[in-house]
């Protein structure tokens, strides 16, 4: 007691030491920085510098400008303030649903069927405004979504994509594990054939959307065959955790959970017949190493757009930041990147409608992409001074977005050595075996 009475006369002291004003609401960066626009109304788009919208179909063109006009309305007034709380914002999935998006370029069951062109172009649009909300997208829609167009029975179909492709359901899609990131073949989640169905048991890390999904797209090994093999489970199935993973400091929207599965039963119906081997998730990673390739382009656009509108708007030394020659220079390097970032991403997409595109050139465009968005957003940092530090003007929050994507589908390590691989015929993923000691 004599403690507690201590402490109390501690914190009546250290009140009284306080300001008046101190605790109070910050204010408004309107109010408190007027110079400049903050990203809740969004820049308009300035990036196509070399006209690239030309290469897009009518149909994508049109796409495009629907999937800018949303998330600009929608998303961009309240990104901000659900990215510093870390929380999902669930008001704005009817909107995302009804941009008919979800499901990319599968074909019936509800789906759109868009082109990988326009798909990718759509998760860009969002990307520009809110990384966070593309990455939603993509694990529902071009990873979970697509192994069960490409990996699950006709049944399985019917079943599960028209709810999802309307954002009426959600899924997740969960191959990392903590012991197995980047060596995700050695998975060690087991999958045990019982009478009905199967058994499973294990733990899944870093898996996007995974606290909140209706539907969860598990791999597993299986214990007769030691192949990877592919199960939907449902939420709340009885055995199945999932816990928020805490203090991320990029895509902090995104719900990453750790998955626990402790003998969670999934009837035979369940099982993905399509997946008999961990080759078999190559096809469906395929098309969304194209897809995450185009989120840092739209993140890079959305840095450019933000920074070319507070240069026109913020004043020093008597003149507009864009009146310099240094930030000149580096909102001319920034285009550039743009430009080029753009023009990669889109050939990919062609090379993948042609039927030729192959993992190393996935990889090596994943790769450089997520490289020159790095250099772009940092350029973008410095051009904001200060407030380039706040999320409030987008660049900070870019900045901290895209670290995971530089990670995630493949580290920018990982995807250099497949596209190494590829050009020099020589596997190197894995050390060499270490040799005798020589005498030397």
């Amino acid at each position: 007691m004599m403690v507690d009475a201590k402490v109390n006369r501690q914190d009546d002291k250290d009140k009284n030491a306080r300001s008046a004003y101190f605790g109070l609401p910050a204010l408004d960066v309107s109010v408190a920085f007027p110079q400049a626009t903050s990203a809740s109304s969004f820049p308009p788009s300035v990036s196509d510098f070399y006209q690239f919208n030309d290469l897009l179909t009518p149909e994508e063109q049109a796409l495009r400008k629907k999937v800018r006009q949303c998330v600009e309305k929608e998303v961009a007034p309240i990104m901000t303030k659900y990215w510093e709380k870390a929380e999902f914002p669930f008001e704005v999935v009817p909107k995302l649903g009804s941009l008919c998006i979800a499901g990319g370029t599968i074909k019936g069951y509800g789906c759109p069927g868009l082109s990988i062109t326009g798909s990718a172009v759509a998760v860009a649009e969002v990307a520009r405004v809110d990384a966070s909300c593309s990455t939603f997208i993509l694990v529902h829609s071009s990873l979970a979504m697509l192994t069960i167009a490409l990996c699950g029975s006709e049944e399985q179909k019917h079943k599960y994509l028209p709810s999802l492709a309307k954002f009426d359901t959600v899924a997740c899609w969960a191959l990392t594990e903590p012991e197995n990131g980047s060596d995700a073949s050695g998975l060690r989640t087991t999958a045990t054939k019982v009478e009905g169905g199967w058994v499973i048991e294990g733990k899944k890390r870093w898996i996007g959307n995974s606290t909140f999904a209706d539907v969860l797209v598990i791999f597993a090994r299986n214990t007769i065959t030691n192949e990877i093999n592919g199960f939907i489970i449902k939420k709340n199935a009885p055995g199945l955790t999932v816990t928020k993973i805490e203090n991320k400091i990029g895509l902090r929207i995104v719900q990453n959970g750790d998955i626990v599965m402790n003998k969670v039963f999934v009837p035979d119906e369940d099982r993905l017949p399509g997946v008999n081997s961990f080759k078999d998730t190559n096809k469906v990673l395929a098309v969304s190493r194209v897809m995450v390739a185009w989120q840092p382009i739209g993140i890079a656009m959305g840095v450019y757009d933000m920074c070319h509108r507070y240069l026109k708007e913020r004043e020093q030394f008597g003149a507009p930041l864009a009146a310099f020659q240094l930030n000149q220079q580096k909102l001319v390097l920034m285009l550039g990147n743009v430009q080029a970032m753009f023009l990669i991403g889109w050939r990919l997409c062609k090379l993948y409608e042609k039927g030729t595109m192959t993992p190393g050139q996935a990889s090596l465009g994943k790769a450089w992409i997520t490289l020159r968005a790095r250099e772009t957003v940092s350029l973008g940092r410095e051009l904001l001074g200060g407030n380039g530090i706040l999320s409030d003007f987008l660049v900070a929050k870019a900045f901290c977005d895209l670290e995971p994507i530089y990670t995630y589908e493949g580290t920018y390590d990982i995807n250099t050595l497949v596209t190494g691989r590829e050009i020099t015929g020589v596997a190197s993923f894995k050390p060499a075996a270490l040799a005798k000691r020589s005498r030397l």
